[in-house]
Order: C-alpha cells, then structure tokens, then sequence
C-alpha cells in the first residue's frame, strides 16, 4: 500500500494539503474572536513589511524586522499563550462520547433550581460544571468538599455570609468537587464594559477549557451562561435547562 503511495506521489500530495488545511482551519477558529486574530495580523504586517524592506534595499528596516523573526517562536508563545493551552487542552480531550447517568441528569436539575433561586434573590454566584477538560489545578486551590449536589447546598455556599461565596463552585459529574475556587479572567476587549469579574472569570475558564459556567448577576439577578470564551446573557429556567441537557445528553462531545 506505501509503495504504490509513494508511486502515485500526487495523492500524497493532495493528502498533504488537505491535513495542512485542517489544522490551519482549527487554529483559526481557535483564534477567532481573540485578541491572537489581532496579533496575526500583525505578524502579516511584519512580514509584508520584510518583503518591502528587501525589495527596496531598505537595510535598517529589513535588519530590524530580520531580527525579530530570529525570535518568533519565542514571541509566538509569549503572544499566543492562551490560545496555545485552550488549543493543548482540546488536544488532550480523551473522551469522544459524552453519556449522562441518571445521577448527572439530576443533578442538572439541581443546578438549573439552583441558579434560578439565586437569581431571584439577587445572589451572585458562579457554577462551573466539568466537561472533559479536568479543572484539576481549579479545584485544588479552593475548598475541597466531595458533596452531592444539590439546591440547598448551592444556595449555603453562595449566601453571602459564607466564607467562600466570593469564589466558583466546581462540579463534576454529580459531585461538587469544590468552593471558593478562583479562576482566570479574560483578557478580552471585546467584552461589555458593564460585565463584572464573576463574569470575566466564567469566560476565561471557558477560553481555556471545554467548561460550562453559570453566572448569576448579583446586581440584576440575569442569569448568563459561558462556553467556548462567548456568553450568552439573560437565560430563563427553560432554556438554562435546556442547553444543559444538550450538552450533557449528547451522544458525542461537540468538540
């Protein structure tokens, strides 16, 4: 089979491009919306202006911009960095099929009563719910509590006079890993200016994994929910509950 490959060397080559093509297609819809897109074009500005610069003889531009691109991959990694981790951590997701147990199914009720009961009562809060991605290094630097999830726990932990309201609530499956969890917050500048750190924090988890936040406005009492670095604000119990189970009740991941 490789040596008749290797004697139709175009086949190869159409195989060749189609890989190619891919991945530069996933890392574009990695970028897409991020502050990287900008910076991709930058680089392309860069190297337009390399071209330039050695056409027209221009000796200091063209020693300056040659300079630069002796450190590219140090600059791409530096620039790029949360792109490249949200791209490794997609990498690493080992499951393809995502079935939810009837103790999950629950538990998204729970989370789904939870949410709307904070939300009338104008309680902020933060539910992150861990998809295949692990929240491992997440969990850890909060408070360990293993709990079955339920509203009345939910609702303890995010009254106000609990010592770990402040922080997100990480479950998984249909455990609360933990509290007082503290996440990253999105650099982005695309965001609305009336959006808090509570809802900062739920994107930027969400640009770095396959999590799903619910965030609960302490000031409106609107309920927004994150997933893939995009929000999506003002959900009612209906809806909350329905993209819950879509996502939980898929027959494979939406990756």
């Amino acid at each position: 089979m490789i040596e008749l490959l290797k004697e139709h060397r175009w086949i190869l080559d159409l195989l060749d491009i189609a890989l190619m093509s891919i991945v530069l297609y996933r890392l574009l819809l990695i970028v897409k919306g991020t502050k990287a897109a900008q910076m991709l074009i930058g680089l392309g500005i860069l190297l337009l202006a390399s071209l330039a610069s050695r056409y027209l003889e221009l000796f200091t531009i063209d020693w300056l911009v040659q300079s630069f691109w002796a450190q590219i991959v140090i600059a791409i990694i530096v620039l790029f960095q949360p792109e490249i981790r949200r791209a490794l951590a997609h990498m690493g997701e080992a499951q393809f099929l995502n079935f939810a147990s009837a103790e999950e199914l629950k538990s998204l009720e729970e989370i789904v009563r939870a949410s709307i009961s904070l939300a009338n009562r104008k309680i902020g809060a933060l539910i992150v719910i861990e998809r295949d991605t692990s929240l491992k290094d997440f969990v850890e630097i909060g408070t360990n509590l293993d709990a079955r999830v339920s509203k009345e726990l939910l609702l303890s932990i995010f009254h106000p006079s609990s010592p770990i309201h402040d922080g997100a609530v990480i479950i998984k499956g249909n455990r609360i890993a933990a509290a007082g969890c503290f996440l990253p917050i999105t650099l982005s500048s695309d965001l609305s200016k009336s959006l808090g750190t509570r809802h900062r924090a739920g994107i930027g988890l969400t640009e770095e994994t396959d999590a799903v936040a619910i965030i609960i406005s302490e000031e409106t009492g609107f309920i927004s929910f994150a997933l893939g670095g995009k929000i999506e604000e003002r959900i009612d119990m209906g809806t909350l509950r329905d993209m819950l189970t879509d996502i939980f009740t898929a027959k494979k991941s939406k990756k």
